[in-house]
């Protein structure tokens, strides 16, 4: 979704460094789960926290945002050769 969303905002910038750039977000949003303030736990324990910052810390969520955005990526490539070679 980061994907898309970043390729429709930045539309003159090559797939490779809008993937780099969703790599980079998705990192990092997964290493802000290890940052923990009594504010923070607190908001985590809601349903809007739990969805927006996450709970716990996970290499496997990393594993599957480069997946994700590799299949975004495939697909982005896909859509386009198909676009230009009508």
């Amino acid at each position: 979704m980061v994907y898309w969303l970043f390729a429709a905002i930045f539309i003159g910038i090559r797939d490779l460094r809008i993937a780099s750039l969703t790599c980079t977000v998705a990192v990092a949003v997964e290493l802000f789960r290890l940052w923990h303030t009594p504010a923070l736990d607190t908001f985590r324990l809601t349903t809007a926290g739990a969805l927006l910052l996450g709970r716990v810390f996970s290499l496997w969520n990393i594993v599957a945002y480069a997946i994700g955005i590799a299949a975004a990526l495939l697909l982005d490539r896909v859509l386009l050769a198909t676009k230009f070679s009508r």
